[in-house]
């Protein structure tokens, strides 16, 4: 049985403490748990967007004109996104009825599995047409993966924390993103440096990839360590009652009363979502073939600017508790809608010191924004129906805004030959963020945030 958050009325003494450590200590393994697990899960998605701009254009499609290439592989980068809201549909489905953990560990050891055949494919070369064939079908279930994981990971770990901690609770799963970009970038530079560019584009980008065998040890701690949420539980005791909150369609009835709330936390992640690809991928490939910039210090400059992200994240996550979840997002959506085109102009420098100024100041803003948003969508959804709710809001972003961004990006450069239309769409998917957080509701307001005893975002479905 889990240790209770709240400690019983009159449990005093050595006892109480006890459970107090007891339930600290449990508490760190699970944010460590989620973390480790929600890091490993997104390394394998990220280092697909590092290997689509530098590598699969010549692995895949050799045949192709350089920018044709790039268009076709990040293609197969968007087919992931495609994915993600189906396994956002079939995992809320899931989580909501049979429970967050066991979905959890279905969805990191597929995320592992496809990630490590990645890494053995046959070049086109071998084999022609079927090695793009193959790397699409896999990519696409490294989209089903990711589109699980996220509200499993988020939901383990904002309903086993206390309501004064929620926040800063998620950011663990957040706080994965920009641990992610760094080792996936550290491990893809290391493989690049150490060998001459023929034996990497032959086997070594390879490397990266059969990594994510380390995946399948924390699936099974997971598995055998970690108990599913106490409000899962709760939820499942009341199975036998008519009234009880296991939904038997769930994705069904979220989207018939809350389909509003949905669209409006979708574009929630527009910010964030569309600044964050540009970053990590788009501006890989446009840095390299427009603007002439050396492969390793441009994903060096990347990897050093994510490392902020590190302290943001947990930052305004903490925040988050203590002044609602709303004012930090509105404040980083119209950051990242103002510092749209500044960022391009520094990009368009070539400076790899101005570069780095852009992707940090922009990587400052996405975190006010994406920070919050792990307690802050799960608390706009009743229990019952949260990992449908969720789920469905972010993973319908990763369709509609992370997915195409980066082809949309080498597109319109292409067409127009400026980036101007290209800070125009960051400046919209800003804009887009501050109005959807400005019509949701705030779902940790200043009379839960002063009560002890109050659960964040019960006052919508009391």
């Amino acid at each position: 049985m889990a240790t209770p958050l709240v400690q019983p009325e009159g449990q005093s003494g050595r006892l109480g403490e006890g459970l107090s450590t007891t339930r600290r200590r449990a508490s760190r393994r699970l944010l460590a748990a989620g973390l480790v697990a929600s890091s490993i899960e997104w390394y394998d998605f990220f280092l697909y967007g590092t290997a689509a701009a530098l590598v699969f254009p010549k692995v895949f499609f050799p045949h192709s004109s350089a920018l044709t290439g790039t268009l076709l592989a990040f293609s197969t980068f968007w087919a992931g996104f495609v994915a993600r809201p189906i396994g956002g549909v079939l995992a809320g489905h899931l989580g909501d009825r049979y429970g967050r953990k066991p979905v959890v560990v279905t969805c990191l050891a597929l995320m592992g599995t496809a990630t490590f055949l990645i890494g053995c494919l046959p070049s086109a070369a071998a084999v022609g047409a079927a090695a793009p064939a193959l790397l699409v079908v896999l990519r696409f279930v490294q989209g089903l993966a990711a589109g699980g994981q996220w509200g499993g990971i988020v939901l383990l770990l904002t309903e086993s924390e206390s309501p004064k901690r929620r926040g800063f609770a998620g950011t663990f799963g957040q706080t994965s993103v920009p641990v992610a970009v760094i080792i996936s970038n550290l491990i893809f530079v290391s493989a690049s440096a150490l060998m001459p560019d023929d034996a990497f584009l032959s086997w070594g980008w390879r490397i990266p990839f059969l990594v994510s065998v380390v995946m399948f040890p924390v699936v099974l701690h997971i598995q055998t360590k970690v108990e599913d949420t106490p409000e899962f539980r709760a939820l499942r005791q009341e199975v036998s009652r008519p009234e009880s909150g296991v939904a038997r369609a769930p994705l069904a009835q979220v989207v018939r009363s809350e389909w509003r709330t949905i669209l409006l936390g979708c574009g929630l992640l527009s910010a964030t979502n569309s600044l964050f690809y540009v970053s990590i991928s788009g501006l890989l490939s446009y840095g390299t073939d427009s603007l002439g910039l050396d492969r390793n210090p441009l994903l060096a400059v990347v990897l050093i600017s994510s490392v902020a992200m590190l302290v943001t994240l947990p930052w305004s996550g903490h925040i988050s508790d203590k002044v609602g979840r709303r004012p930090l997002i509105l404040v980083g959506g119209l950051g990242v809608a103002v510092w749209a085109f500044p960022y391009f102009w520094l990009v368009g420098t070539a400076s790899l010191p101005l570069i780095f100024v852009a992707v940090v100041v922009g990587f400052t803003f996405q975190c006010l924004t994406y920070g919050p948003i792990a307690g802050f969508l799960g608390e706009l959804f009743a229990p019952g129906v949260r990992y449908s709710g969720a789920s469905s809001a972010y993973q319908l972003s990763a369709i509609v805004v992370s997915g195409g961004t980066p082809f949309l990006m080498t597109a319109l450069i292409a067409k127009t030959g400026s980036t101007l239309p290209v800070a125009a769409y960051i400046t919209l998917m800003g804009l887009i963020t501050f109005a959807s957080a400005w019509f949701l509701p705030e779902t940790n307001p200043a009379e839960i945030r002063d009560d002890p005893h109050a659960t964040p975002g019960s006052h919508l479905y009391g």
